[in-house]
């Protein structure tokens, strides 16, 4: 526990109940109303969107991995459409740590840039 009472690595994933919609450069990659939102502290939420959800047309799977204590590895993907190419714009935790098996195979969109609405609204 942080000094402030907050558990800063506390993770909890839930399931929206608002449609959640990914656009980029004016064009919907993501449509979802699956996604699963993951909270992690005091970071903004991830929303997590099964790959059915999304044009997987125009990603393009990297070399690019992180590592996450908390999640496990990530892999990356890099968004390409007729407006511009947009590097290591997606991750999934393909297997995250057995903590998080609410997240296997879906994806996130880092939100600073992207267009993220939920709910008719944008994020």
């Amino acid at each position: 526990m942080s000094s402030s009472g907050i558990d800063a690595h506390r993770i909890t994933v839930s399931e929206p109940t608002v449609p959640v919609r990914i656009e980029v450069d004016g064009v919907v990659v993501a449509d979802t109303a699956r996604a699963r939102v993951l909270r992690e502290g005091a970071l903004p939420p991830r929303y997590y969107i099964p790959c059915e959800d999304v044009r997987m047309d125009l990603l393009v799977a990297t070399k690019h991995t992180t590592s996450c204590p908390f999640k496990g590895n990530a892999s990356y993907w890099t968004l390409e459409h007729e407006h511009g190419r947009h590097e290591n714009l997606v991750w999934s935790y393909e297997t995250p740590l057995e903590s998080l098996p609410e997240i296997a195979g879906l994806l996130c969109f880092y939100d600073e840039h992207v267009e993220l609405v939920v709910d008719g609204e944008p994020a």
